[in-house]
């Protein structure tokens, strides 16, 4: 019996062992924003730069699965492979930018009721797999700020929603759409469209890179 014991107690420490020394897997699952994120300047980039620099990245495995033009439904269709496959820790959704978008560039998009209901999927899966979830509202289709960008009512609009969703499933929130806005006010006193923290109205720059880094730093490591 004490053997029996013994080797019980043996393998539930290295079990333990083993357990905490596995870095954190975390999947940033998104669209280009996200695809641009794994780049020199990206926003994965600058965290990993980040969690380094706090002497922690062996605690840390950091991957981007973002894909440019994808929409929500994308998201599901590919999560099997790009996400529930990995084992992931956490999983940051940072998607809608393309599903307000593209409705006025492309003559598509993705409806709010559906938009909704392929979200709330969403979570539901990653959840059933184990997974923790972070939620992102879409930053910006214009940076002006008085409220003149073309769809800055979708835009509001849908991070409604997510913020919702996040409410609703009880899971953390970056509100980049909030953040982005009140950046802007208090730093593009010429009411540019772009070139503040984006290239080309949507697109992250450098600094707008950072600046979501910065804003996810503290939700990842928490």
């Amino acid at each position: 019996m004490k053997k029996v014991l013994l080797m019980s107690f043996m393998f539930w420490t290295m079990t333990s062992f083993i357990q905490a020394d596995k870095p954190k897997k975390i999947i940033f699952f998104g669209d280009s924003i996200t695809q641009a994120g794994v780049q020199p300047k990206g926003y994965i980039t600058q965290l990993q730069e980040m969690i380094e620099k706090k002497g922690e990245k062996a605690n840390y495995e950091l991957i981007g699965a973002g894909i440019g033009g994808n929409k929500v439904y994308d998201l599901y269709l590919r999560m099997e492979e790009d996400v529930l496959n990995k084992k992931p820790d956490l999983v940051v959704i940072y998607i809608g930018v393309n599903d307000v978008w593209h409705k006025a560039s492309y003559g598509t998009g993705t409806d709010a009721d559906k938009f909704v209901k392929f979200y709330q999927a969403l979570i539901n899966k990653i959840q059933a797999n184990g997974a923790k979830l972070i939620l992102c509202t879409p930053a910006a289709i214009g940076e002006k700020t008085d409220s003149s960008n073309q769809q800055d009512g979708d835009m509001n609009h849908y991070s409604n929603l997510i913020r919702e969703l996040a409410q609703k499933n009880n899971l953390p929130l970056c509100d980049l759409r909030k953040e982005f806005l009140e950046y802007n006010l208090k730093n593009n006193p010429e009411n540019k469209d772009k070139g503040i923290l984006t290239t080309d109205r949507v697109h992250l720059n450098e600094l707008g890179n950072q600046f979501v880094a910065q804003k996810l730093f503290p939700l990842i490591t928490k």
